[in-house]
C-alpha cells in the first residue's frame, strides 16, 4: 500500500510485518521515532506475540537482545553515534556468538564536539566487528533493506545492522510502498534458530577459548560474510520478485556503461550525485555512479567490474579515517588492484554538512580535468581552519577549538550579514 509517510514509520511498520518477538527499545536520535513506532504498534496488538522491553541503555538494548536472540526469539534493535560506541562489546559478541539479530542504525556524527546530525561516522567505526552492513539509499529501500535483513541474518545466523542516514531518511516524509502480511510471510519464513539455549539440552555459549580455537572461530565469522557476498544478490532477486521492485543488493550502477569517470557512494547521497552526473553528463561529462548496498561484506569483484573501463574514480565519503582519509576508498582500492586509473577521496558531509547540487558538479567537473588531489574535502572553510590554526601557534593556551571556531562564526554573522545586503 502506497503512503505518504515519515522514513521511520514507514521502517517500522515494515519491521513489524516481519514479526520480531523481542524488541529492546532505548531512545537516542535520530533513531527514536522507530522504536516509538514499533512501541505503538505493540501497544495497539497490531504486532501480536512480540515483547517490547524498554531497558536502560545501550548497552542493554543489544544485550537483551542477545539473550533473547539465544533463546530462540527473533529479535531486533535500534542505535545510533554514540550509542552503537557504547554498545560496542555487545556488538562484537553478537557477531562472535552467531546471533541472527537486525539492528538499525540512525547514522549520525560522533562527538566531541556534540553533533547529532548526519554523517557514517557510527557505523564506520564499528565496520569490522562482524555485523553484516546494509546501506539505503531511499525510505523505501529503507523498509525493504529490513525484510531482506531478517532473512540474510536467519540464513546465515549472522546478526545484520541497516544503515540509514539520520534526519535525512529517518525525518523525510517520503511516499513509500508498505507491503501486505501475506507477502512479508511469503518471503520471510518462520524463525528457526540454527543455535538456542534449550533446558532440555543445555549448552554453553560464549565460553572462553584459548589460541586453540580463537582463530578458527573468527576465520568462520570471515566466512560468512563471504556467504552473505552470494546471499545477498539471491535475496534481492527473490525480493524483486515477490514485491515487484528492486531493492538492495550489492551494488546498484547508474549511466556507467560509458562512463570515463564513475562516482562511488553510500547511502541517500547518491540521490543527489545522479542529480549530479545527470547535469555534467547535459554538458558533455561521460560520468556514471555506483552506489553500494553492502559494505560489508565488501563487493569487490562487483566493484572492480563497474569500474574496469573508467579511467578514474571519485570516492564520496560521509566519515573521515582520522591520519589516513577514507573507508570506503580503502575497498574500492583494493577492488581496483592490478588496474590503472586514477582515483581520488572526497571526504564531505561530515556533521550533517549540506551535500549539494552546485558543490558536486563543480568537484565532478575538477575530477574530469583530473585537478584534484588524492584526498579532498568537499567545501571545507579553510579560512576557518586556518584562522585556528594561527591562534594555536600565537597562544599556547589557545584553548578549544570548536568553542574558538563557533565565537569566531558569531562575531562574523553580521559583518557578513552585512557584506551580503550591501552586494
Amino acid at each position: 500500500m502506497l503512503k505518504q509517510i515519515e522514513g521511520s514509520r514507514a521502517m517500522a511498520e515494515a519491521i513489524a510485518l516481519c514479526r520480531p518477538e523481542v524488541i529492546c527499545a532505548y531512545p537516542i536520535t535520530p533513531q527514536t521515532h522507530i522504536v516509538e513506532g514499533l512501541g505503538e504498534i505493540v501497544k495497539s496488538g497490531e504486532l501480536k506475540n512480540c515483547e517490547f522491553i524498554n531497558v536502560e541503555s545501550e548497552f542493554g538494548a543489544l544485550s537483551v537482545a542477545i539473550g533473547a536472540s539465544a533463546a530462540g526469539a527473533r529479535s531486533y534493535t535500534a542505535t545510533a553515534s554514540q550509542g552503537i560506541l557504547f554498545m560496542a562489546e555487545a556488538v562484537y559478541n553478537a557477531a562472535g556468538l552467531g546471533l541472527p539479530i537486525v539492528m538499525t542504525v540512525g547514522n549520525r556524527a560522533i562527538g566531541a564536539p556534540i553533533n547529532i546530525w548526519n554523517d557514517h561516522s557510527d557505523s564506520m567505526a564499528l565496520r569490522d566487528a562482524g555485523w553484516i552492513q546494509l546501506y539505503a539509499e531511499t525510505n523505501q529501500e529503507a523498509a525493504d533493506l529490513h525484510i531482506q535483513a531478517f532473512r540474510l541474518a536467519e540464513e546465515l545466523s549472522c546478526p545484520v545492522m541497516v544503515c540509514v542516514d539520520g534526519f535525512i531518511l529517518t525525518h523525510a516524509y517520503d511516499r513509500v510502498d508498505i507491503p501486505n502480511q501475506a507477502e512479508v510471510d511469503a518471503y520471510l519464513p518462520p524463525f528457526e534458530p540454527v543455535q538456542m539455549l534449550d533446558c532440555d539440552d543445555p549448552i554453553s555459549m560464549g565460553a572462553m577459548v584459548g589460541p586453540e580455537a580463537f582463530f578458527e572461530v573468527r576465520y568462520l565469522q570471515h566466512h560468512k560474510q563471504l556467504q552473505a557476498l552470494k546471499l545477498i544478490p539471491t535475496l534481492a532477486a527473490e525480493f524483486k520478485a515477490q514485491f515487484g521492485r528492486d531493492s538492495g543488493g550489492l551494488i546498484r550502477c547508474y549511466r556507467c556503461d560509458d562512463a570515463q569517470t564513475i562516482v562511488v557512494a553510500l547511502g541517500s547521497v547518491n540521490g543527489t550525485i545522479k542529480d549530479a552526473v545527470d547535469e555534467v553528463r547535459d554538458g558533455g561529462q561521460r560520468m556514471g555512479a555506483v552506489s553500494i548496498c553492502s559494505f560489508r561484506p565488501f563487493p569487490l569483484a562487483e566493484v572492480r567490474a563497474a569500474l574496469r573501463g573508467a579511467q578514474r574514480v571519485v570516492v564520496i565519503e560521509k566519515s573521515l579515517a582520522v591520519g589516513i582519509g577514507g573507508m570506503v576508498s580503502e575497498g574500492v582500492r583494493k577492488a581496483l588492484s592490478g588496474i590503472s586509473l586514477k582515483g581520488y577521496t572526497v571526504i564531505a558531509g561530515l556533521g550533517g554538512r549540506p551535500i549539494t547540487l552546485k558543490s558536486l558538479t563543480h568537484l565532478f567537473a575538477q575530477a574530469g580535468r583530473d585537478e584534484l588531489m588524492p584526498l579532498n574535502f568537499l567545501d571545507l572553510d579553510w579560512d576557518v581552519v586556518n584562522r585556528e590554526l594561527e591562534r594555536g601557534r600565537q597562544q599556547r593556551r589557545a584553548g578549544p577549538s570548536a568553542e574558538n571556531i563557533l565565537r569566531d562564526l558569531a562575531r562574523a554573522g553580521p559583518r557578513l550579514a552585512q557584506e551580503q545586503t550591501e552586494s
